[in-house]
Order: structure tokens, then C-alpha cells, then sequence
């Protein structure tokens, strides 16, 4: 535990009551302040359909200023400052805005620190405002890589993926962020920055035996915890991935003797404390990789073909819809600015789907199946086995057989939405039912209900995502200046949790819940599972100063309050 309150600037600021709260944290922090509307303005949105306009944005210097911010909001007369940290802004459900304190954390707490390479392994200590795109060149240096980076992986942060418990592409064989987080630092309520790894038993008492706010919370925990743990065990989710509600799942191992609250903060979206320090578990990537697509005219015997192809161990599992295909059709010449080779030699790369497509019509769903391995003889034999092994269904198929040809489908599964976002103007994209997670053998009966749910809203929307986690995206185009279109977000949302819950599935795999799926927690989980939720924010926070209105604290008058105006 670090203690960094003392601070004798603090005095001056106590002793004041006539400062604006710039000038006030002026004297707090020694990192930098800024309240300009043009701050305000772009902090107020991160990628979210949401626009929360915060008193200022604070860029602190290090893990002291950020101990020092909790102790002033603490102290302060005004009830209704908090803390909401943000670093990459990319957030999809609007967990990184906050109407009071915004801690911006790429600025200054964004190093570094050191990497270790083991014999398979390796690990890193890193501050959260690093970007994901350079923490992975520098992985990369030493033959190693943090394989569950989400598709923003370009502009996020590491302490967003933190923060989000984010998966992605490579999920299916390396799992979600909760993997590989071994240890954090983070600020408490109390001010203080404590250390969290997972603990054996006597370790675990010691840490209760503490007569500080760690070991209150540890000890607040440990019986909660011991109360609840057959429940808590038996609201697993069964899918393959899940970012909703905390992180509850494997806290306390019983039989094991092991405790780790590191599990806690992970997912929890700055809710519990502001992470400073990560450190991480890192793999060795594979060096080759090799496409086996597939092209599906109706959803009959995905099941099938997806528990055929995992049976090869694909690294990932993509998919696309015919909306995405039709996109990137329509919009052709956009798609080939994406590739920096011979434009002509591109297209040409696509004459045999032109072709399929003229001569078979439209594929339903496009799968991409990536196999790799040390040499690209193994990446393309994993591939070609894969194939044999789908043969007999009613799919065309084929594998990639080099990087540029595998590349077009890679666009087209990344880019279409951007696409989509530059060429129909005063529509913003919407995501607020983009992240569902079902079983993978219920696909061919949810598609279909989910389709139907969607039809009569007359939406432009794509369909793309995992296949082989189940876990699907989809963001529509609206303009929220057409007051229906506000309306839809909510009753649209409670139809397609609803339906997800049906299926027991899961509203969010990898995006997260703040102020989009936080309202729907006691519909996906229960009303004892979401007290336990409840319990834990008291527990870490009791007078909620970290990031109000997310998870738990969110209700849904309050986020439809904030849709975006334009």
C-alpha cells in the first residue's frame, strides 16, 4: 500500500470555498486541468450512443494525482463530484463519460515499465493509458503478444481492455482479458493504491487480518463471497464469453484455497477503483496463417459446420452477413482503397466470388475459419483438413493460399461498417444491441427471431462477429434527431435482451454493460445474483464517486436521458 494524501497544496484548497473546481484541482494535482468547452465537448462522447457533458477533464501525472482526486472528492462539500476514467474513448456503451470528474490516463500514465520473456511465455508491467497498437510492438520485439486485443485494437488502450474484460478475433483459443491480467495496482476509496494478485489461504488471512480499508474489504468480500458461493457458481453463463455484470465467477476457487480480486476489476469499468498499473500474461504468437472460407446459403447446418471446423482448432472463427456483403459490394471501390497493393490486381482477386455470387446468388452468412502454425506448410494443411471435414454440407468453401488473397475478407469483416458510416449522411451509428452471445447450436432458431425482431423497424444495419464463440455484433445507422428513433432504442433493447435471455445467452460478450446494458443486469441475471453485484459496488465504493451511472448504478430513465442529439 502507497499512501499519497499529503499533499500542502490540499490545505489551501480546504480553506477555500470562493475557487471554481478548475482552480480548485489546480492545487490538487500535478498534472493538467482543462474545463474549455472544447474539452467538455469531446470528452462528453466516447463510441457510444450517448453524450454525458462532464465539469472538466483532469490528465494526471501519476498514481499520486490520482490518489489525491479520491481524496478530494471525498472531502469535498459537493455530493455530486465523482471520477470517471477514461483512456482510449472507444467504449461502445458509454462507460468512459461521466458528468463530473473525467480522468484522462494516455496523457501522462501511459509507460511501459518492463517486459521478461520465458521459455513459452513472458510477461509486462504496463500503465493503463498505453495504446494496445504500441504496447504490441513492443511485445512483438521479444516474440511475444497479448492475444485478446478487440477490433480497436488500432485505438485502444490496455486499461480499456481492462476496464471491458474485451475479447476479440483470437478469443476462441486465448480466451478474454481476464486471462492474462496476473496483477494490478489500483487507488481505492480511501485514497490509497494497493496491490492485487491471486492469494493462497494464509495469505488471504493475513490481508483480513489488516485494520485498514484493504482489509475491511477483503474481509467485506471473503463473506460475501462465502455466503453466496454455491449461487454465485451456479450463475456462471454457459456461453463461450462474457463481459456482464462483475467478474464474480472465479474470485474464490474453495477447493484450491485461492483468492484473487484482481477478477473483480477486470470488467468492472472503473466502478470499484482507478487502475494505475497492469501487469500482464503474455503468449507466443504463431508465425503463419491461412483462411479457409466458407459461403452459406441458409443457417440450417451452421451448428453443424461450426462444431465440424472447431474440431480442427482454428485460432479464430469469424463470420459476416449478406448485409455486410452487400456493403462492401455496393461500395466496391472504397473496399480496394483499404489495400495498398496493385488496385487492379485486388480486384481481380475477387472475380471468383463475383462469379459464385453471379451464378449462386447471395451467401446468407460468410465464414472465415484462420488456422496457423510454425511453417505455412501447417497453417495450410490445419485448412485444408478443415475443409475435408465440411465436406458433404451445403456450403462452397475454399482456402486462402496467400496473406493478400485472406486479406479481402479481413476488410471486408473490419471495414464495412466505417464503410457504411462515410456514405449515408445524418445517421450515426448505433450500438445498443451489438454484442449478444448465444449457444452455438441454438444459431439457426435465434438468426431467424432475431432477424424478425429487426424487420419491422426498417433499420441499415450489418450482422457480423464471432461464429465460433456465437457472439454477434450488429449496429444499426439512426439519426436521433427523429424522436421515434429514441424510442426504438429502448423498446428494441428490451426485445432483443429479452430474446437473448430466452436463450440463455449472454447481452454482452466482450463490450461491456455501462450505460447501454447496465438497466437490463437483474433481467439477465436475477434479482439474488444482481444484489451480490450491488453489495460489491458498496463494498469498494460506498460513496459511489467512481464512474456513477454504469453496471449496477445505471437505470435506463437516466441513460435514454442522455441519447446523443445529432
Amino acid at each position: 500500500m502507497l499512501n499519497y494524501n499529503f499533499n500542502p497544496r490540499f490545505r489551501f484548497v480546504k480553506a477555500s470555498t470562493l475557487m471554481d473546481l478548475k482552480t480548485q484541482l489546480s492545487y490538487v494535482v500535478q498534472g493538467e486541468v482543462d474545463d474549455t468547452k472544447e474539452a467538455r465537448e469531446r470528452y462528453s462522447h466516447d463510441a457510444s450512443i450517448f453524450e454525458v457533458v462532464p465539469q472538466t477533464i483532469v490528465y494526471p501525472k501519476d498514481a499520486a494525482d490520482i490518489a489525491r482526486l479520491i481524496t478530494f472528492v471525498n472531502q469535498s462539500p459537493h455530493e455530486t463530484l465523482s471520477l470517471t476514467p477514461r483512456s482510449g474513448g472507444t467504449d461502445m456503451g458509454g462507460g468512459s463519460i461521466g458528468e463530473s470528474i473525467v480522468i484522462d490516463m494516455t496523457r501522462h500514465i501511459n509507460r511501459l515499465k518492463r517486459i521478461e520473456k520465458g521459455i513459452d511465455e513472458g510477461t509486462a508491467i504496463v500503465e493503463p493509458g498505453m495504446f494496445y497498437r504500441d504496447f504490441d510492438k513492443e511485445t512483438q520485439k521479444q516474440d511475444l503478444f497479448m492475444p485478446s486485443y478487440p477490433a480497436s485494437r488500432e485505438i485502444c488502450t490496455v486499461g480499456g481492455m481492462v476496464a471491458n474484460n474485451s475479447g476479440g478475433e483470437k478469443t476462441l483459443v486465448y480466451g478474454q482479458t481476464i486471462r492474462y491480467v496476473n496483477s494490478l495496482k489500483v487507488v481505492l476509496q480511501d485514497g490509497n493504491e494497493y496491490a492485487f494478485r491471486v492469494l493462497n489461504k494464509d495469505e488471504l488471512e493475513g490481508k483480513m487480518q489488516l485494520h485498514t480499508f484493504e482489509g475491511k474489504v477483503y474481509r467485506d468480500v471473503y463473506e460475501l463471497f462465502k455466503k453466496n458461493y454455491d449461487a454465485i457458481k451456479a450463475a456462471h453463463p454457459t456461453v463461450t464469453k462474457n463481459s456482464a455484470g462483475y467478474q464474480v465467477w472465479d474470485v474464490w476457487d474453495r477447493e484450491r484455497g485461492v483468492f484473487d480480486l484482481t477478477k473483480l476489476f477486470v470488467g468492472s469499468q472503473g466502478t470499484l477503483g482507478i487502475i494505475t498499473e497492469i501487469g500482464f500474461r503474455l503468449v507466443t504468437p504463431k508465425k503463419h496463417s491461412t483462411l479457409l472460407v466458407m459461403f452459406l446459403k441458409n443457417l440450417n447446418e451452421l451448428p453443424e459446420i461450426i462444431r465440424r471446423v472447431l474440431a480442427h482448432h482454428p485460432e479464430s472463427f469469424e463470420s459476416y452477413d449478406d448485409h455486410t456483403l452487400g456493403l462492401a459490394i455496393k461500395f466496391f471501390p472504397d473496399v480496394l482503397k483499404f489495400f495498398k497493393a496493385n488496385i487492379i490486381k485486388i480486384a481481380f482477386q475477387f472475380l471468383p466470388e463475383a462469379w459464385m455470387f453471379l451464378t449462386g446468388g447471395m451467401p446468407k452468412l460468410v465464414l472465415m475459419a484462420e488456422f496457423t502454425g510454425d511453417t505455412a506448410e501447417e497453417a495450410q494443411t490445419k485448412a485444408a483438413d478443415a475443409m475435408k471435414g465440411v465436406e458433404g454440407l451445403h456450403l462452397k468453401a475454399r482456402v486462402t493460399k496467400s496473406g493478400d488473397e485472406a486479406r479481402k475478407y479481413w476488410v471486408i469483416r473490419r471495414e464495412s461498417f466505417s464503410l457504411l458510416r462515410k456514405h449515408i449522411q445524418g445517421k450515426h451509428t448505433a450500438p445498443f444491441i451489438d454484442d449478444m452471445v448465444v449457444h452455438s447450436n441454438d444459431l439457426p432458431l435465434f438468426l431467424p427471431k432475431l432477424e424478425a425482431l429487426l424487420k419491422p423497424y426498417n433499420l441499415t444495419y450489418t450482422i457480423a462477429g464471432h461464429a465460433g464463440d456465437a457472439n454477434f455484433h450488429i449496429i444499426p445507422l439512426m439519426d436521433f434527431r427523429d424522436i421515434h428513433m429514441r424510442e426504438i432504442v429502448t423498446e428494441l433493447s428490451k426485445k432483443v435482451y429479452d430474446l437473448v435471455f430466452a436463450f440463455k445467452g449472454s447481452m454482452t460478450g466482450e463490450h461491456n454493460d455501462g450505460m447501454v446494458r447496465g438497466p437490463f443486469l437483474r433481467d439477465m441475471y436475477g434479482d439474488h445474483i444482481y444484489a451480490i453485484f450491488q453489495e460489491i459496488k458498496t463494498i469498494f465504493d460506498p460513496k459511489n464517486i467512481f464512474n456513477p451511472h454504469k453496471k449496477v448504478d445505471a437505470t435506463l430513465e437516466y441513460s435514454m436521458q442522455h441519447l446523443r442529439k445529432d
